[in-house]
């Protein structure tokens, strides 16, 4: 059975019918065919003549030979192997080994609805690849406007789910952060609540504010999200608490992409030395914050979640856990119902 049909292949891979982020703009150069692999997808990436991005599967409707191995053409992509062509749209135009064939004029090829924001190639994984994609909401402080940011990019040996539950823990930000720049004040003892929202809930603590990791927010839906605000010291400069906004995305079952934009609301002087801060100063200390949940996931068991022991601390990740599970039920549910028959007319 494909693994994409089952809860536990869902949970794994990440659930349809939501965007996801593939990688950063930048990883996509014009005249270039790109593989990677997402949510349980072989993905070909690809820019046209235009500079737009396009996201398809990496096979061939031919014989399923690997484009991305092919030639880019500009508006289309061939096969290496025998020369056929599909355009964006997943359209054998052409096969030159056949002329006529009625292969030629199909759109056959598995296409992917995509948009860049932010920096980044964001694509839909549909549950029905025939329905068109729910408009990509992007949190504010990515969307522009006052709010300045910078992407940063990684990809961990560890399954996505591992820093899903580390961006819902705010407490660990005062134990394994606790000498970072950032996280160094407030109280080792918390008592948390969660609040809803309209698209998901703010885990919060309920005895202090904007001293360190403090809340955090789930927004699932088209896209998942998750938001936080962690307090700048003034050696960061002036403006006020840098956000972060993160995304992530499954490349294999023990492997993800994180995407982490790091954004502060400032304008005009502020903007720019902020700016000139992060690059010079500030970064270099994001990292090794970064790098220090990378080591802690990446050394976690295989069956973490199976032999845990939760407390109060844990109950946002209860709470996104049976989300998850659930809704990846009833996907597969609707994967697996038998298709309705065509009424019989009636003499």
């Amino acid at each position: 059975m494909n693994p994409l049909h089952t809860t536990e292949g869902l949970l794994r891979f990440g659930l349809r019918d939501r965007w996801y982020p593939l990688c950063p703009s930048g990883h996509v150069r014009p005249g270039e065919l790109v593989r990677i692999e997402r949510a349980g997808e072989q993905l070909l990436l690809w820019r046209d003549a235009a500079g737009a991005v396009h996201v398809q599967e990496d096979r061939c409707p031919h014989r399923a030979a690997r484009l991305s191995q092919g030639v880019h053409m500009g508006d289309r992509v061939a096969c290496n192997y025998h020369g056929v062509q599909v355009d964006a749209e997943g359209t054998v135009v052409s096969v030159p080994g056949s002329p006529g064939c009625a292969l030629e004029g199909r759109r056959v090829l598995r296409t992917f609805p995509a948009e860049e924001h932010a920096g980044a190639i964001f694509a839909w994984f549909g549950l029905d690849e025939s329905a068109p994609p729910a408009p990509l909401e992007v949190p504010e402080p990515i969307a522009g406007g006052e709010w300045s940011q910078f992407l940063c990019y990684v990809e961990w040996d560890a399954p996505y789910l591992y820093s899903l539950d580390n961006l819902l823990d705010p407490m660990h930000g005062a134990f394994l952060h606790r000498n970072s720049h950032t996280m160094f004040a407030g109280k080792r003892e918390a008592v948390f609540q969660i609040r809803a929202t309209d698209k998901g809930f703010v885990f919060e603590k309920t005895d202090q504010r904007g001293v360190n990791f403090d809340w955090v927010e789930l927004t699932h839906g088209g896209a998942d999200w998750v938001t936080l605000d962690i307090p700048y010291p003034d050696t960061a400069g002036p403006g006020g608490p840098f956000t972060i906004v993160a995304g992530l995305a499954a490349i294999s079952e023990n492997r993800h992409a994180g995407f982490f934009w790091r954004c502060r609301k400032v304008s005009g002087w502020e903007r720019d030395s902020w700016r000139f801060l992060y690059r010079n100063r500030l970064e270099a200390r994001h990292y090794a914050v970064l790098e220090q949940d990378r080591e802690m996931a990446e050394a976690m068991p295989a069956d973490a979640w199976d032999r845990e022991n939760l407390y109060q601390h844990d109950i946002a990740l209860v709470r996104m856990r049976r989300l998850l599970k659930a809704e990846a039920a009833k996907q597969v549910a609707r994967l697996t119902e038998p298709a309705t028959a065509a009424p019989v007319p009636v003499a």
